[in-house]
């Protein structure tokens, strides 16, 4: 990958309104982080930043930063992240990670397909992009733009693995090397069309209403091991409620065994 020069200045403004007020001058705050260095504050020109981003084939942009009045004035960086505002699109602010010449990095590369699947053109298949990015590890000067995959040998069910693709000279591709990344699936047939339609308009099932158990105790509910009442035992015969009736039974037995003492006092005499 070839480096792009690029300056940068030196960034005193921090935070959230010193960030703000730097956009509005058309500067953009960036910060370099790296391993033998602390992370330091900088800020590109805008306009010139954009056009070296529209210009790379991909995200992974390799910079030759020339830092004015920097005691360090050259940094070689790859441009790790870029933010941008959720609605207009505007860059926000760039994170940047410092490399050596001499010095293996890793880096996420997209990876594009080159040429029409057998299975596709003759047999109806469609092409499945499984995998978008590999993580590979090279050298800065070694890394490449974008990993290309050629595809014309596919048919139907055939696919490629990360251990297939040969990567170019320098590079090693990380990551299991039996996963695919790219494959080509059997066309969908008119009756598995009308099944999925079918599955996605069906209507919803009927809702089953459980009712919620009383609690123990709750008016209504019988204590385990209790006989419920029988109908109008709950009132007595004058239609007062049955615990009145159980009151006035023992009264009554009472007054007949009462009657019963004094016919037998009179029998006596």
């Amino acid at each position: 990958m070839k480096s792009v020069a690029l300056t940068a200045f030196p960034r005193t403004l921090a935070r959230g309104a010193g960030v703000k007020r730097l956009r509005t001058t058309g500067r953009l705050p960036a910060v370099i982080y790296g391993r033998l260095n602390k992370p330091q504050n900088v800020e590109f020109d805008q306009i010139a930043f954009r056009e070296v981003m529209k210009q790379a084939a991909s995200e992974i942009v390799l910079l030759d930063l020339a830092i004015e009045g920097d005691a360090k004035p050259k940094r070689l960086a790859i441009v790790q992240e870029v933010q941008h505002h959720p609605l207009t699109r505007k860059m926000l602010h760039v994170d940047l990670h410092e490399v050596a010449e001499d010095e293996k990095v890793t880096a996420w590369i997209e990876v594009e397909s080159s040429g029409e699947p057998a299975g596709v053109k003759t047999g109806g298949g469609t092409l499945e992009h499984v995998l978008f990015k590999l993580k590979v590890r090279a050298l800065p000067k070694d890394l490449p733009e974008t990993l290309v995959v050629e595809v014309g040998h596919l048919e139907i069910g055939q696919a490629i693995h990360i251990g297939d693709i040969k990567p170019p000279a320098g590079v090693e591709i990380l990551g299991d090397k039996h996963i695919s990344v790219l494959a080509v699936a059997a066309p969908v047939s008119e009756a598995q069309e009308a099944a999925v339609l079918e599955a996605a308009t069906a209507p919803a099932g009927e809702v089953e209403m459980i009712k919620e158990k009383k609690e123990e105790g709750e008016e209504g509910e019988v204590p385990a091991g209790e006989k419920a009442p029988a109908k109008g035992a709950e009132k007595g015969a004058a239609g007062k409620p049955a615990a009145e009736g159980a009151a006035a039974a023992p009264a009554a037995e009472k007054g007949a065994e009462k009657k019963g003492e004094k016919k037998a006092e009179k029998k006596k005499k």
